[in-house]
């Protein structure tokens, strides 16, 4: 069955975002082995916990602290790996019922998946944004681990590469259509504000936690709830307020001129009863 506009569109975003964030997989590859994981321990940790904050967490902690700072590893990858089981609630929906199925959607209830997913506006369309993102994600990034791992030492320092931005670029590009509602544009500012304050003085990955909380504020007290629609729609309402009384302004000078071509009207079948009285003549 062919698919539609919307599910086509789907399936380019995912695929854009699967490669975009994937390719920002070998600096995981390449960090791990630098905290010292090996190979196959680098391989294994991304494959089976697939979310790219906690992994980042999990060896960041590791590096600095050696396997000494495991239990605080492990504490800072579960706080940052939480707020996938909230994608869960809203992904649920979509994804549809199976025990296989949902088994398969967790491993890939993810950042990228989900906004991919939320961003379309058809019911098929988020179900094929999910699967086609989460797999594109999960593929990509395992792949570039790996990659990382094996030739990390020949990359040097990664994040030279500016890998990160386009995983940025990525999302913004998601986020971007969206913002077509006072409430989106509130707390995508807002949430902004917070993460770019909190990022040189907290933990990686907390920013993003606290980012989140002002789309829970906003949307628990409604706050900026008017769309933006709504606005333009009573400034256009002002406009035709004024063009009506221009158009009442204007038919109230009418009767004058009509007046006048009812005038005229009457000299012309004056003057032609004239000439015809004149041909009677």
């Amino acid at each position: 069955m062919a698919r539609s506009e919307a599910e086509r569109a789907a399936v380019r975003a995912g695929i854009a975002v699967g490669v975009a964030t994937g390719a920002y997989g070998i600096s995981f590859g390449a960090l791990s082995v630098a905290a010292g994981l090996d190979f196959w321990q680098t391989v294994v940790l991304s494959s089976v916990m697939f979310t790219g904050g906690s992994q980042f967490a999990l060896v960041g902690v590791l590096a600095s602290g050696g396997l000494a700072a495991g239990p605080a590893a492990i504490a800072s990858a579960v706080l940052l790996g939480s707020r996938n089981a909230l994608y869960s609630i809203r992904m649920s929906p979509i994804i549809g019922s199976g025990l296989l199925r949902r088994i398969a959607a967790a491993w890939i209830t993810i950042d990228e998946s989900t906004a991919v997913a939320t961003a379309q506006t058809e019911p098929r369309a988020q179900r094929l944004g999910f699967w086609v993102t989460g797999l594109a994600v999960f593929v990509g990034w395992n792949a570039m681990t790996a990659v990382g791992a094996l030739i990390g030492d020949q990359l040097g320092d990664v994040r030279q590469y500016g890998l990160d931005a386009a995983a940025a670029a990525a999302f913004l590009g998601l986020l971007w259509p969206r913002l077509r509602e006072v409430q989106p544009i509130a707390v995508a500012v807002g949430a902004a504000v917070v993460a770019t304050v909190l990022t040189p003085v907290v933990p990686s990955g907390l920013p993003v936690l606290a980012a989140a909380l002002v789309a829970v504020l906003v949307g628990a007290f409604n706050w900026f709830s008017r769309p933006a629609e709504t606005l333009r729609a009573a400034a256009s309402a002002d406009a035709r307020a004024g063009n009506r009384d221009t158009a009442a302004g204007t038919a109230a000078e009418a009767p004058d001129s009509s007046g006048s071509a009812e005038s005229d009207t009457d000299r012309s079948i004056a003057t032609g009863a004239g000439h015809a009285g004149e041909e009677d003549r």
